[in-house]
């Protein structure tokens, strides 16, 4: 920290409060800009942070503008910064919008970077692999293959999203990129040209640099050059999302072993072997026994629906046989052991064999950890979809959080997000975050959603449980759907639901409307198409989605007016993580239902809500089919975390408030939505 902090606290607040002042540079450098008291004080709290070190967690609520509130007062401080995001799309925006703009109002400078993990570039070398090792017969992917080698001649960052037909579900993406393992580092003949080394040196070298929570605490817990060299000289760091850094960070702080990782290694292995020292030894003969027993690992979970877990409290995971499960992991560490002492035998031939080498010594010991039994303080489990995935967690990252974030005086950090909690503390996210003393603010959305929006719950649809629940909510999207002529995203609490309120509605709704079903296109499609169709009236549409549709989806205006949530978003009880957090709450004398599955439900309603009122001149409705929310005392707990909107008291105000939001609505100074 500076020496003359003291001064420095008042006059970069007085610089952020000028810059965000009516008549100010923002003013001036934005038509529609008016100040904000909200967005001010944000900003005006980061500044002081920035200023005195510490840590600052800021909640706040659509609308605010949180995004300019914490990158001028780090602009102004000319300070190196860092802002790490939960997704790339907000990535993308920061560097590719929002630093710009801010940078020429306010009269700055500074360089900034934009760093993803690696398997969002290009990798010239294995690019160079794939082409001939791919074959031609493979009609699509080897089309696809041409396009990318026909880019990599023109892009400069080397950005595979800059490439419009390839997204990460393409089978060419993990041909064409390169991974932590099997990355060649300065021993690639490529290295001088690559694309991630070249987006890492302009990392170190720029004043502002654009993250992932992904990137974030993969570099974290590898303690990789990238991170690891950036961070000691980066004094802010700004974690926006932040409410999912605690999931992430989970994740990656953990140990993982993948059926699907296996296969790749196995593919690697062939297209690098073959040509290298292909003569020395049968590979096809030491690798078929890996890859037969990856998919034998895989089959004795037998079928599963997308996204199941099973829970591994004991030797074996739940419903596996324990001698089954035993033996194939033995047999697969055996195949590796045994890979193994062939490759170290031709390792110094190549870097790329070297690299081989090392990745199947490394798998060795993933094996080895996962055949024994689990340390304390972890809970383990196994995903289970086209792969098997075999997970070991901590139950939190508050210990690393302390350890690696915390623990340098004058260090600022910043973490914000629309929504962290239900309660003044924001204790849903600062406790496991490990930041229960750090400084807490909460900015209210300057919305008026008493006069935007409503809130309905139907009292006569079927208890959540009951198999017909799901069928009567989708009767009620489909009417409400045919008078607002599309306009309306449902929300699932699960897969299943999913699946089932999907169907329905395209099969009610079908020469009507153009019923969109997450999972039956990209994401990034679906969500344009709703977007295009909900500006047409009778050619609107309806987005049935689950999972991460429930936040970071922004759809201003009348292409959206009706946000149904099929029941309360409780978590699972049965998933592994859930279970093992609930327990160490009721161990330590705690409730688990009120402090932990209440605080997931609230936190989780709140998120889904919020993707209704987006501009202050939207109008719509939410509807939440599950009448616990006004049957249930816990209800009122869970209707507080909501917007203040105005509640509907029954079906007829329900039918009058779509009336007047419909094609064919009054105009806006109806006294519904007055």
């Amino acid at each position: 920290m500076n020496a003359d902090a003291g001064a420095a606290v008042p006059a970069l607040v007085q610089q952020v409060r000028a810059a965000f002042a009516e008549g100010g540079v923002l003013a001036q450098a934005a038509d529609h800009y008016r100040p904000r008291q909200g967005q001010i004080d944000m900003a005006e709290a980061v500044a002081r942070t920035i200023a005195d070190g510490g840590a600052l967690v800021v909640e706040a609520g659509t609308g605010v503008g949180k995004t300019f509130s914490y990158l001028v007062p780090a602009l102004l401080s000319g300070e190196r910064v860092l802002v790490s995001t939960a997704t790339k799309t907000l990535q993308d925006q920061l560097f590719g919008r929002d630093l710009p703009r801010l940078r020429d109002a306010l009269g700055l400078a500074p360089r900034a970077a934009l760093l993803k993990g690696r398997s969002s570039y290009l990798c010239l070398h294995r690019m160079r692999q794939a082409g001939q090792t791919l074959a031609r017969e493979e009609t699509a992917a080897w089309r696809t293959l041409t396009a990318v080698q026909h880019w990599a001649t023109a892009t400069r960052t080397g950005d595979l999203a800059e490439l419009a037909g390839l997204d990460e579900r393409s089978p060419v993406t993990p041909l064409v990129s390169s991974t932590r393992e099997n990355c060649l580092g300065s021993d690639c003949p490529d290295f001088q040209a690559c694309h991630v080394y070249r987006a890492r040196r302009e990392a170190m070298a720029a004043d502002v640099v654009v993250v992932n929570h992904h990137l974030f605490f993969a570099d974290m817990a590898m303690r990789e050059s990238g991170m690891a060299e950036l961070l000691p000289t980066v004094r802010v760091a700004i974690f926006d999302e932040a409410h999912q850094l605690n999931e992430t960070g989970v994740q990656f702080l953990g140990q993982q072993l993948g059926t699907g990782q296996l296969l790749d290694f196995v593919r690697d292995a062939l297209a690098t072997v073959r040509p290298l020292a292909g003569g020395l030894v049968d590979w096809q003969a030491e690798l078929e026994p890996v890859e037969r027993n990856a998919r034998d690992l895989r089959m004795l979970a037998g079928p599963a629906a997308p996204g199941t877990r099973l829970r591994w409290l004991g030797q074996a995971p739940e419903g596996l046989d324990v001698n089954e499960w035993a033996d194939t992991l033995q047999a697969l560490a055996a195949a590796l052991q045994r890979l193994c002492g062939w490759l170290e035998g031709v390792a110094a031939m190549s870097p790329d064999l070297a690299r081989l080498h090392a990745r199947a010594a490394a798998l060795v010991e993933r094996v080895a950890q996962f055949a024994a039994v689990g340390a304390d303080g972890v809970v383990r489990w196994v995903d289970v979809g086209l792969q098997l995935r075999l997970v070991e967690a901590p139950l939190s990252i508050g210990s690393a959080v302390q350890a690696q974030l915390l623990q340098q005086p004058g260090r600022a950090y910043v973490f914000t997000s629309a929504t962290l909690g239900d309660d003044p503390g924001l204790h849903w996210f600062t406790e496991p975050c490990g930041l229960e003393q750090a400084e807490i603010l909460r900015v209210d959305s300057p919305f008026d959603y008493a006069r935007q929006a409503a809130l309905y719950v139907p009292r006569n649809l079927p208890k959540p449980a009951d198999a017909a629940h799901g069928g009567a909510v989708a009767a009620l999207v489909a009417d409400a759907a045919r008078r607002l002529g599309g306009r309306t995203l449902v929300l699932t609490t699960t897969l299943r639901a999913l699946r089932n309120i999907g169907q329905a509605l395209q099969a009610q709704l079908q020469g009507q409307l153009e019923v969109l079903v997450q999972g039956q296109m990209a994401r990034q499609r679906i969500l344009d198409r709703f977007r295009e169709g909900g500006q047409g009236g009778a050619s609107g549409c309806v987005l049935v989605a689950s999972a991460s549709f429930w936040e970071g989806v922004d759809v201003p205006g009348d292409a959206l007016q009706l946000v149904v949530i099929d029941k309360l978003p409780f978590p699972p009880p049965n998933d592994p993580l859930v279970e093992a957090r609930a327990q160490q709450i009721e161990q330590a004398g705690g409730s688990a239902f009120k402090e932990y599955f209440l605080a997931e439900a609230a936190v989780a309603l709140k998120q889904g809500a919020g993707r209704l009122i987006r501009r202050e001149s939207d109008r719509g409705v939410l509807v939440v089919g599950d009448t616990r929310l006004v049957q249930m005392g816990y209800g009122k707990r869970l209707r507080a975390a909501l917007p203040p909107m105005r509640q509907l008291q029954d079906e007829a105000e329900f039918l009058q408030a779509l009336e007047a939001l419909g094609p064919t609505r009054p105009s806006t100074t109806d006294r519904l939505w007055a």
